[in-house]
């Protein structure tokens, strides 16, 4: 059996994308569980790389952080942000690249194909972390909603809608090179 090698271009785009992610986290608006653009940074990195390169980068961003590295909102790292009351969201960032990539492929789907992906992601991202919140301590289920989801989803969905645009106007100039 032949193991696909992996291109410099695949390293290339993982690498930048893990770096989009942890500039994008340290645009931050402060509270229990920050407003950050990490979540654009993972649906920009995502549409515009493919969901395989996308889910490769949201790996090594958390890989960096969890090492000590400040690639985490309010420049934190270690492995205490992950097991943190908050780290369910930003482990959940996977399940949000994972689940992108399963419903779109390794990219060229369709735009619908992508807010469906984002969408199912970043529910499933959501559910994580509640979940995590709540099992750290965080409360009973209708008051983590109403601090970790609930004021969230709209400026997510801005997010979502802001990192289209920039898929559609980067994706066919970054994918003829």
């Amino acid at each position: 059996m032949k193991r696909k090698q992996i291109s410099v271009k695949d390293m290339t785009y993982t690498a930048l994308g893990a770096a989009v992610i942890a500039v994008c986290s340290w645009i931050t608006i402060p509270s229990a569980v920050p407003f950050t653009m990490q979540t654009f940074g993972i649906f920009a990195v995502s549409g515009i790389s493919g969901g395989k390169r996308g889910l490769c980068s949201v790996l090594v961003y958390i890989l960096l952080g969890a090492v000590g590295l400040p690639v985490f909102s309010g420049f934190k790292g270690g492995i205490g942000v992950l097991f943190g009351v908050t780290g369910g969201y930003i482990t959940g960032f996977i399940g949000l690249a994972a689940v992108y990539y399963l419903i779109t492929g390794n990219g060229g789907s369709s735009t619908i194909r992508q807010y469906i992906g984002m969408l199912s992601g970043l529910a499933v991202c959501y559910i994580f972390g509640t979940v995590w919140f709540l099992i750290s301590g965080g409360g009973d289920i209708l008051s983590a909603l109403a601090a970790c989801v609930f004021p969230f989803v709209v400026p997510d969905i801005l997010k979502l809608m802001l990192s289209m645009a920039v898929v559609k106007r980067t994706g066919r100039v970054i994918h003829s090179c």
